[in-house]
């Protein structure tokens, strides 16, 4: 026998005890040689098993962060039931309304970054507790400090921006109350809140709009504790009132464009986007209505090298988009019988290469130093 291919103890003993663990039995997806390093980057898939079915007239609600847009526009464009539940009036020019947010998520909250700031928007919306009565002015002109940037221009009086309010709160309260799927892409742990009131705003005031003022405006960096009880009593009030309601969250592969934590911007996002996925993982776990969608890993995993990145490194493709919702619907439609071809999902307006038109905190690169 060839000394180069005997069969040492060791290996008998391996053969030996091939059918006698869980590792002969696994799927090719579970091992890394053949779910990823046998294959071309582009090619990877079977990276998601839904834990439920999403039908396709399954009402789905979304909203999150600046990366959660897509997921709706892609929705909508697939012939999903896509619930918007505040769309435009009559009288917003087409232009407009996506500036305005109107048919970005499924509520014209803005974009939603924490799950401090979503369980804040639920808690009002299903009146656990009320909105408080801060307004910031600029110019003659009113802003809403939960909402930012929904209003571009401002408000012409308090009450008008109240109103406003209102009417985006009935919208959660309806999309809450009635989907039958709510997708949350969770953004970042970063944020500033209000001493006083204990509120949290999307963006620290005096970058976007508002005055800071370093004796009532705090930073807050969540833990992850903190994050998983924010997001466990939001699911339990949405359950409340809607005991069907099943969650999928996911993770945005954005890094942050500036961080408050004096730590290095690459650092920083590290520990935001682990506590984030390490938070909605364990909810996955312990919850059979809630469930993990990785776009996380799709774009920022190693093996895909950066290849779904703009050139700032920090804005998401087309490519890398396209990936990921085909990764999605892939799996959800695994099981379903053949559909009609679906419309075609409609491109984004056209902005300059890398530009985050709907991400609030890209204004803090406006602060770097030039």
């Amino acid at each position: 026998m060839d000394p180069g291919h005997s069969i040492t103890p060791e290996k008998h003993r391996i053969h030996d005890r091939l059918d006698m663990n869980p590792y002969q039995s696994l799927p090719s997806r579970s091992f890394w040689r053949s779910a990823v390093a046998e294959r071309d980057a582009a090619s990877i898939d079977d990276l998601w098993t839904p834990k439920f079915p999403i039908g396709r007239h399954d009402a789905i609600a979304t909203a999150g962060s600046c990366f959660a847009r897509h997921i709706g526009r892609a929705l909508a464009g697939h012939g999903m039931n896509w619930l918007d539940a505040e769309p435009a009036p009559s009288d917003v020019p087409e232009p407009e309304r996506e500036k305005r947010h109107y048919g970005v998520f499924s509520f014209r909250t803005g974009n939603v970054y924490t799950a401090a700031m979503l369980r804040q928007w639920v808690e009002w919306a299903l009146g656990v507790s009320s909105p408080p009565d801060e307004v910031w002015t600029e110019g003659g002109r009113f802003f809403d400090p939960f909402r930012p940037a929904v209003e571009p221009e401002g408000f012409g009086c308090v009450d008008d921006l109240r109103h406003s309010r209102r009417t985006t709160l009935r919208a959660v309260e309806t999309a809450m109350t009635t989907a039958r799927c709510f997708v949350f892409t969770l953004g970042l742990t970063e944020a500033w809140s209000n001493d006083a009131t204990s509120t949290v705003y999307p963006v620290c005031p005096g970058t976007i709009r508002g005055t800071f003022d370093p004796a009532v405006h705090r930073f807050r960096n969540f833990t992850h504790a903190e994050v998983h009880d924010d997001l466990n009593a939001t699911i339990a009030m949405i359950r409340n009132v809607n005991p069907g309601m099943r969650i999928l969250l996911t993770v945005s592969p954005v890094p942050l464009t500036a961080t408050a934590t004096g730590r290095h911007a690459l650092t920083a996002t590290t520990y935001s986007k682990s506590v984030l996925r390490a938070a909605a993982g364990q909810l996955a776990e312990e919850c059979d209505h809630v469930d993990y969608f990785p776009s996380y890993e799709m774009i920022t995993g190693f093996p895909f090298k950066g290849m779904f990145f703009e050139k700032n490194m920090r804005s998401v493709s087309p490519t890398g988009v396209d990936f990921v919702m085909r990764q999605f619907f892939g799996a959800i439609h695994a099981q379903e019988p053949p559909a009609p071809a679906p419309a075609p999902v409609l491109p984004p307006p056209e902005t300059a290469p890398g530009e985050d038109f709907l991400c609030d905190d890209a204004v803090l690169d406006y602060y770097r130093d030039r």
